[in-house]
């Protein structure tokens, strides 16, 4: 598995997940408890992992959030 991602962006983490999924890209989320046991701190941001095998089509949809982010249309 390879670290695709690194957040403490609720709301970018839900998106994200959700279009992993729907492209058939299984996830795994690395420190969500030790991240919310932190609190609102936001010290310990949460990490994506993608099989090694499905890391073109992440990046593919993480550079459509970058897109999305900048105003573009999906």
């Amino acid at each position: 598995m390879i670290e695709l991602v690194r957040s403490n962006d609720p709301v970018f983490l839900s998106w994200l997940l959700a279009a992993l999924q729907h492209e058939g890209i299984e996830t795994f989320v690395l420190d969500a408890y030790a991240s919310a046991a932190d609190g609102s701190i936001s010290a310990i941001p949460r990490r994506v992992m993608v099989d090694d095998g499905d890391e073109p089509r992440a990046r593919r949809v993480l550079a459509l959030a970058d897109e999305l982010g900048k105003g573009a249309a999906p």
